[in-house]
């Protein structure tokens, strides 16, 4: 059984979010969330598992308020004694959510969270250890140009995302910078990139180092449940952990 932790999540009342709150508290973790409406969390979770909001009632916190609205002191209280934080923020699909503000939400939350974990960092004799997952997609390239090179098609679309798109670039800026964050040996990270997200429940999935379809889409799909799990899986297990931090591992859904 895993050590219990308590991890914080941002984004905990999305399509992901949601899996990845109530899979903790499944594993007997402890979870802190920062939501606009304690509601309709609590009505997401036990959509996926009924009851669970009353089940799970005593390992979750729940803070109702807009993230990017908290000052740098709250967000340094926020993560104060969190082991780790897991961004599943996205933008609404909806003309104000694409294209309206605040257009780098996904970038500011990451900056702001990353500076507050190392603020109390800073200010601790033994700095504790901390874990941070971010979010992305399979469309987003890795920084470090490790990526196999797309066709000349699927570099024109990955511009136009970027140039058109604000919330994939915000999505490319986000995980820019935390590619450069290698020089705190007590802040690790990672950049989960699933393919096409489904619904579905949790079952077996694969992790890459690299996408592994094209980006006009395959046959590869994976359950939103399944992205929950691996980052889930990670966060709770060494040996993963060990093998995907400082990296943007794609997910699957497993075919075999």
């Amino acid at each position: 059984m895993a050590a219990i932790t308590t991890t914080l999540v941002v984004g905990a009342t999305g399509a992901t979010g949601k899996h990845v709150v109530l899979q903790l508290l499944q594993r007997k973790q402890h979870v802190k969330a920062v939501v606009r409406s304690k509601q309709r969390l609590l009505d997401s979770l036990d959509e996926v598992a009924p009851n669970a909001s009353r089940e799970f009632s005593s390992s979750l916190e729940i803070q109702e308020a807009s993230l990017l609205d908290l000052s740098d002191d709250d967000l340094m209280e926020l993560t104060r004694q969190c082991d780790a934080t897991v961004s599943c923020l996205g933008h609404n699909i909806s003309i104000q959510g694409m294209f309206g503000h605040p257009r780098r939400l996904v970038t500011d939350a990451t900056k702001r969270l990353y500076n507050a974990i190392e603020a109390n960092q800073s200010k601790e004799a033994e700095p504790k250890k901390a874990k941070f997952i971010l979010i992305g997609t399979v469309a987003v390239p890795n920084p470090n140009g490790e990526d196999d090179k797309r066709t000349f098609g699927e570099r024109f679309v990955q511009f136009l995302l970027r140039y058109m798109l604000p919330p994939h670039r915000d999505n490319e800026t986000a995980a820019a910078y935390i590619q450069g964050k290698t020089d705190n040996p007590n802040l690790e990270w990672t950049v989960v990139r699933p393919t096409e997200l489904t619904d579905g429940s949790a079952s077996k999935y694969e992790m890459f180092s690299k996408p592994i379809d094209s980006l006009f889409g395959g046959d590869r799909s994976v359950t939103r449940a399944n992205v929950a799990q691996s980052m889930v899986d990670m966060l709770l297990t060494k040996s993963l952990w060990d093998e995907w931090k400082f990296k943007m591992p794609t997910v699957y859904d497993d075919l075999n």
